[in-house]
């Protein structure tokens, strides 16, 4: 499992690092991005307690479906099953901007997923005892313009 965790977060370092040419950002951006790439490595191993212990007590998970909006406990109550039977979900970072005041930090991410394609994952982190907490993280997916009126219509169909 550590061997597997070990070259899953070097992957995800490979795939990322070229992208956002680390060495010219703040080191507090650093910090950020790697906290970032381990919740999603923490969520792909099925890693329960590391996941979940990245978000804030009172913090929040919006999901892509109009119904997920959740609370950290009723989240964690939806995801424990799941993460008890090794099965995490799987979003791979290619591309994060980040911004920052004092002990607060906003970001969004494009994403891919084997079964959904390109995401966006939009956040705020807050530093709590010296770490950082997600305290509002919203996953939705990205839309092309040049289908976005038959998404559309999908949508409408769904919510009459």
């Amino acid at each position: 499992m550590l061997k597997s965790l070990i070259v899953l977060e070097i992957l995800v370092a490979l795939l990322i690092l070229p992208l956002r040419g680390v060495a010219a950002e703040p080191m507090e951006n650093v910090e950020i991005n790697r906290f970032m790439d381990g919740f999603h490595v923490d969520a792909s191993q099925a890693n329960y307690d590391g996941y979940f212990n990245r978000f804030a007590s009172n913090g929040f998970f919006l999901g892509t479906d109009a119904s997920e909006r959740w609370s950290i406990p009723a989240f964690k109550q939806y995801a424990k099953p799941s993460f008890d039977e090794g099965r995490g979900w799987t979003y791979v970072p290619v591309e994060r901007n980040i911004d920052r005041e004092g002990d607060i930090a906003w970001f969004d991410e494009q994403l891919d997923n084997e079964r959904l394609g390109r995401c966006r994952g939009t956040g705020v982190l807050i530093k709590q005892g010296g770490e950082w907490k997600v305290l509002h993280y919203s996953l939705t997916f990205l839309v092309p313009n040049s289908i976005a009126s038959e998404v559309g219509s999908l949508t409408m169909k769904a919510f009459p």
